[in-house]
């Protein structure tokens, strides 16, 4: 496990923006060379024991994250948990885990036999969140997944690394709203993800998102080598509590649709 939080954020972020190729220029349009402050980040899994939520939280309560809050995808077959660092300038963290017995026999079993070729002692290594894919995937798999649930084909294709990083738009210079934030991205030819609008929240449920779809990039698989729709960055505005405190846990509604943010179906 890494001991040193800003350490693992940094390779997590390194990691991220070689299969994001746009996030690099996003960052560079939006934070004018400054540094940005990120409102979270997003793991998925499989609810296997080796490889569970719990097994990916450790690698971050191990640094003294704490968990905050639960959510349920009930279409999507998730559950979720996010956590915070008591150090508020760091990265909340949203980890969620595909409910797998509640798929088909077929998803259940490729699923399972992708997971038994995990070492487990590669869960414990300091790199396991941003380590990749543990298995051997042929692109035939990949695609059925896919028809079954998105979630699960993207987990197979990409294995442990961040889904996801997130612009606190609270923290940017230069811009008030998520509205001015997306005008840019948009001039500029990025592509927002729009399932739902493309503000997903409001001021009334304290947090805003918006996202832009997926890059596309070619993954390697056993026996071929393809373009498919690979992580995504996504902008957060929070609102004060009546305490005057910025509210920081999720909107279940807002989440579901930044899921889509990987679906190839709708890209």
């Amino acid at each position: 496990m890494h001991t040193d939080i800003n350490a693992l954020f940094a390779a997590l972020w390194q990691d991220y923006i070689q299969m994001t190729p746009s996030a690099a220029k996003v960052h560079e349009l939006l934070g004018h060379g400054k540094p940005i402050i990120n409102d979270h980040i997003a793991l998925r899994t499989f609810n296997i024991a080796k490889v569970n939520l719990a097994v990916l939280a450790e690698h971050f309560t191990s640094l003294g994250y704490v968990a905050c809050g639960d959510y349920k995808f009930e279409q999507k077959k998730l559950v979720a948990k996010h956590f915070e660092h008591p150090d508020a300038t760091q990265p909340k963290v949203f980890i969620s885990e595909l409910l797998v017995e509640e798929f088909s026999p077929s998803l259940q079993s490729t699923i399972q036999g992708l997971i038994a070729q995990v070492d487990e002692e590669a869960t414990k290594a300091d790199n396991f969140i941003y380590s990749g894919r543990h298995w051997s995937l042929d692109a035939k798999t990949y695609e059925t997944l896919l028809e079954e649930s998105e979630y699960a084909a993207w987990v197979a294709a990409f294995g442990y690394r961040a889904n996801h990083f997130t612009v606190s738009i609270n923290h940017l210079e230069g811009f008030e709203t998520l509205e001015s934030v997306n005008d840019a991205l948009k001039q500029a030819g990025f592509v927002l993800n729009s399932a739902g609008g493309e503000i997903k929240g409001s001021p009334e449920v304290l947090l805003e998102q918006s996202s832009t779809m997926a890059d596309k990039i070619a993954v390697e698989f056993s026996d071929a080598t393809v373009e498919i729709p690979s992580c995504f960055y996504e902008f957060a505005l929070r609102y004060p509590k009546a305490n005057g405190e910025l509210y920081t846990g999720f909107v279940a509604a807002s989440a579901d649709k930044i899921f889509e943010s990987t679906n190839a179906k709708k890209a």
